[in-house]
């Protein structure tokens, strides 16, 4: 198992990947169904903004920048986790339990969100998107998790 010192390293990487990838979803599957990219990014903010984040669809920094700003801060919080948990063996190329970490750590995140925080700060772009794009964002999240450790060379040893 990695020491939280190189999971957090590696963590800043993979969260990079996982909020991009992930966000990417958002803004396709906004584009979709909401007829704008922003809607489900804008969401987000309304953390700091209030609900009437909600309904902004345009790209400003202030609602799209913010909520892009905690969309990228918690995909990292949870890279953290996947790589102290799977990281070594992603590291390893073991495909398998990488996909498998990576599928948990999604699946954790969204159960958090949506069952453990106060309504207050859940992620915000369920009020933009539908079940199954909410999904797909979580799953491209958990994707995104695995790509640091199956790409980068050589296999690292871990005390």
């Amino acid at each position: 198992m990695k020491s939280w010192r190189q999971a957090m390293r590696d963590g800043l990487i993979s969260g990079s990947i996982a909020s991009v990838l992930s966000t990417i979803v958002l803004s396709a599957r906004g584009e979709q169904e909401e007829g704008t990219p922003y809607a489900p990014t804008n969401a987000i903010s309304h953390w700091f903004f209030g609900d009437h984040a909600f309904y902004r669809n345009g790209r400003t920094l202030r609602y799209t920048g913010t909520g892009y700003a905690i969309h990228h801060a918690s995909s990292t919080l949870w890279a953290v986790v996947y790589e102290r948990w799977f990281g070594e063996r992603a590291d390893r190329r073991d495909l398998p339990t990488a996909l498998t970490g990576g599928a948990a750590v999604a699946a954790m995140a969204c159960f958090t969100d949506y069952h453990l925080t106060p309504r207050r700060l859940h992620p915000g772009y369920e009020k933009r998107l539908s079940s199954a794009s909410l999904f797909l964002v979580y799953a491209a999240f958990g994707a995104g998790l695995v790509v640091r450790g199956l790409t980068t060379s050589p296999a690292r040893t871990y005390r």
